[in-house]
C-alpha cells in the first residue's frame, strides 16, 4: 500500500514547489501537465496490474519459468510503448493540451513541462512493470524501497532545480525524468539479483502464442477500463481550465488529494491482485473467498482513515501547497468532496483488485 501511495507524488511535489512561486499560470500549467501525465501513463496501467496478476498466478502455480517470462514480456511492451510516445511527442502534446482549454500562459507552461517529461516514458512504464512484478511475488518491501527512492530523488531534484536554481517548470520536469530513470536502473538491478544474476529465457517460452494472446486480451480489457476512468479525470480538468486560472489551480490542489487517496486505496487493490491471483493460480477456492472478505474489511478501514485525515488536516495541507489566498479559498470551498470520495469509492478499488487478480 505504501509503495503505491508514492506513485502520484511526482505530480504532487511539482505542484507544491511551483505553487510556492505564487504564479497561478505556472501552477495551472504544471497542474494540467501533471494530470495529463497521470492519465497518459495511467492509461498503460495494465503494465502494472496485469504483471501483478500474471506473476501472482505463476507464483501460486509454482511456475518459476513463467514468473521470469512475465517480467520480460511486460518490459518489452513497456519499452515499445514508451519509445512510441516519444516519437509522437509533438503532435500528441499539441492535441492533448489544446483539448484542455487552458489560457495561453497556462498552456505555454504545460507545453514546456510536457515536452521534457515525456522523455521519461520508457523508464516510467518500465517502473510500472517492475513494481507489478515485485508486488506479484509478495515483495512489497522491495516495491516500497524502489518507490521511495524514486520520490526522494524527485523531491530533492525538484527543490534544487526549481527553488534553488530557479529553473521553473522545466526544472520540475527534468527532476521527474531523473527520478524515473534512477528508479528503473535500480529496479532492474534488484530484479537481476532476484533472478540470480541471469536474465536468460528461451525465445519459445517468451513468445509463446497462447500466453501472449491471453496477456493481450487481459491487457485490452484493463486498458478499456482505465480509459473510462481517465475520460472522467480529463473532463473535469478541462472544465476547470475553462473556468479560469484560479479555479484550475484550486482543482489541481484538490486533485492531488484525490490522487493520493485513490492510490492509497489502490494499495488495497494491489493486495487483492496479489492474494487473489495467487489463490486463483493454486485453484484454492476457500482461500480466494477469504481474501475477498479481508480486502473488503480493510478497504473500509483505510477509506475511513483517509477521510478522517482530510477532515482534520485538509485545510492545512492546502495552505502548504499554495500561498495564494484566492486559490486556498476556492479549494477549501470544495474540500468536502475530497473528504467524502474515499468512503464511497473503496468498493470500486477493492473489486478492481479482486477481478484483475483472477484475470
Amino acid at each position: 500500500m505504501l509503495a503505491n501511495l508514492t506513485t502520484p507524488l511526482l505530480g504532487v511535489v511539482a505542484t507544491a514547489c511551483i505553487g510556492r512561486l505564487g504564479d497561478p499560470a505556472l501552477l495551472g500549467g504544471v497542474a494540467i501537465a501533471s494530470v495529463v501525465f497521470d492519465c497518459l501513463f495511467w492509461l498503460f496501467g495494465f503494465l502494472r496490474m496485469g504483471t501483478v496478476a500474471f506473476t501472482a498466478q505463476a507464483l501460486g502455480a509454482r511456475d518459476h519459468v513463467e514468473i521470469r517470462a512475465t517480467l520480460f514480456r511486460a518490459i518489452i511492451v513497456a519499452a515499445a510503448i514508451g519509445l512510441l510516445l516519444i516519437a509522437v511527442s509533438k503532435p500528441l502534446g499539441t492535441v492533448i493540451l489544446s483539448l484542455m482549454g487552458g489560457s495561453e500562459p497556462v498552456t505555454a507552461a504545460a507545453r514546456e513541462y510536457f515536452a521534457i517529461r515525456l522523455w521519461s516514458a520508457p523508464m516510467a512504464l518500465g517502473n510500472y512493470v517492475l513494481l507489478g512484478w515485485f508486488v506479484g511475488q509478495a515483495r512489497a518491501k522491495t516495491a516500497l524501497a524502489l518507490q521511495i527512492l524514486i520520490n526522494v530523488v524527485n523531491i530533492a531534484m525538484t527543490a534544487w532545480l526549481v527553488l534553488v536554481l530557479n529553473k521553473g517548470i522545466a526544472g520540475a520536469a527534468i527532476a521527474a525524468v531523473l527520478a524515473e530513470t534512477t528508479g528503473f536502473i535500480v529496479g532492474a538491478a534488484l530484479a537481476w539479483r532476484l533472478l540470480g544474476g541471469v536474465f536468460d529465457i528461451s525465445t519459445e517460452r517468451l513468445f509463446d502464442r497462447d500466453r501472449l494472446l491471453h496477456m493481450f486480451a487481459v491487457n485490452r480489457d484493463i486498458l478499456i477500463r482505465t480509459a473510462a476512468l481517465i475520460a472522467a479525470f480529463l473532463f473535469f480538468t478541462s472544465q476547470g481550465a475553462r473556468a479560469g486560472d484560479t479555479v484550475l489551480a484550486a482543482n489541481a490542489v484538490l486533485n492531488n488529494f484525490l490522487l493520493i487517496s485513490a492510490f492509497f486505496l489502490d494499495g488495497i487493490a494491489n493486495a487483492a491482485e496479489q492474494i487473489c491471483g495467487r489463490t486463483y493460480g493454486k485453484r484454492d477456492r476457500e482461500g480466494f473467498l477469504t481474501a475477498t472478505r479481508l480486502i473488503m474489511l480493510w478497504g473500509s478501514v483505510f477509506a475511513l482513515a483517509v477521510s478522517t485525515a482530510y477532515f482534520f488536516f485538509g485545510s492545512g495541507l492546502i495552505a502548504v501547497m499554495t500561498p495564494n489566498l484566492d486559490i486556498q479559498g476556492v479549494a477549501n470551498d470544495y474540500l468536502v468532496f475530497v473528504i467524502l470520495a474515499p468512503l464511497v469509492g473503496f468498493f470500486a478499488f477493492a473489486y478492481d483488485g479482486i477481478f484483475i487478480g483472477a484475470t
